[in-house]
């Protein structure tokens, strides 16, 4: 099959997190018909996660390329660019505070970033409820979607946004995620100024953090006076069912929670004793380094789906520039082949060198210095 112009072609993008929502956005500004499908039954099935920061060499341009920069900023909290270090008495012995005007990497919320990306899309664009079971069909096209609900749907590329746990990568490449050994446990704290004023005071507007060589902490503000903790450890995947427990057992979690941060002062210690409701098991996956595939006309990854990494600051920037590039690589090329190959000749090599050097980084999560 001839590749059509990316204004004929039906394009459909899985998956509506930032970067899906992104690359839509942008195709969207330029005039080109898009799709987006995703699994959840509505944009408020699930929380969203915590913050996250855009910065400006990369999730910032993104925003630009989609006219949604200024409205990033009034939602962002530059204060939230703020990074302490704490002892494991939780005293703060490191303190980066960011100068007035610093908006290079601004904390917005995961649940208000994606708010403002729906909202900027065409009524009707998001199709909600339909979870990929698979991709058939030529390799150069049209390609076929299988939901798990029994529709299909025909199209001439197939965006790939759909996380870790794509089913859009199988029909590129055979690579999966592995667990790389550092668990992240998370918790959470609501209406800290009132009811956990202590903890708020430590944690300070941004982040802070704290390690013993072994076990690793950090707390991240929120906005609505929340705080997210994540205990980082270098554990077996299983390690809940090892210890006959599941994340539904509270007390039986944060018992042996207690008992791995034995060391660590009372003071931080609330930071696992106080939080309020579950705690969610993080296993920390990533994706083989280097990952690559073979050129397919009719399918393209981005984000998570074609670069896994440890959540070190890069995911979401990384998967909001792709889109953006992505989008305007179509904007700008004759067929939709074309646009992917300009697409992957900068991807690739980009996300390759990052993963590279990125591989094994989460250990040091667990650092004292």
């Amino acid at each position: 099959m001839n590749s059509p112009p990316p204004t004929q072609a039906r394009i459909t993008v899985i998956g509506a997190g930032p970067g899906g929502l992104t690359c839509a956005r942008i195709l969207q500004q330029h005039g080109i018909a898009v799709t987006v499908y995703d699994r959840d039954p509505g944009p408020e099935a699930r929380n969203q996660g915590g913050s996250l920061d855009l910065h400006a060499d990369n999730g910032q341009i993104a925003l630009r390329e989609a006219g949604l920069l200024d409205e990033f900023f009034k939602l962002a909290r530059p204060e939230g660019q703020e990074m302490r270090k704490l002892s494991l008495d939780g005293e703060v012995t490191f303190q980066q505070l960011p100068a007035a005007d610093d908006l290079f990497k601004p904390e917005i919320d995961r649940g208000q970033l994606r708010t403002l990306l729906l909202d900027s899309l065409q009524p009707g664009t998001v199709h909600w409820g339909h979870g990929l079971e698979r991709v058939s069909g030529p390799d150069d096209g049209p390609r076929q979607l299988h939901f798990t609900d029994g529709t299909t749907v025909e199209t001439d590329l197939v965006i790939g946004a759909d996380g870790a746990y794509s089913r859009v990568r199988p029909s590129v490449s055979d690579a999966i995620p592995g667990y790389t050994g550092i668990s992240f446990v998370e918790a959470w704290f609501s209406d800290v100024e009132n009811r956990h004023p202590e903890l708020s005071e430590m944690v300070g507007q941004g982040g802070a953090m704290a390690g013993d060589g072994e076990r690793g902490m950090f707390a991240q503000r929120n906005s609505g006076d929340h705080i997210r903790v994540y205990l980082i450890r270098q554990t077996p995947a299983d390690w809940l069912g090892a210890k006959g427990l599941t994340a539904a057992d509270t007390d039986g979690v944060r018992a042996l929670l207690l008992d791995e941060y034995t060391g660590w002062s009372p003071r931080m210690r609330r930071l696992i004793t106080d939080n309020d409701g579950a705690y969610i098991d993080r296993p920390i996956l990533a994706l083989p380094v280097p990952h690559t595939w073979d050129h397919n006309p009719a399918v393209a990854l981005l984000g998570d789906a074609a670069h896994l990494m440890p959540p070190l600051g890069v995911g979401v920037n990384l998967a909001m520039l792709d889109a953006s590039e992505l989008a305007l690589a179509l904007a700008n090329a004759a067929t939709v082949d074309d646009a992917v190959r300009v697409y992957e000749k900068t991807m690739l090599p980009r996300s390759i060198e990052i993963a590279a050097a990125l591989e094994g980084a989460a250990e040091g999560l667990l650092e004292a210095d």
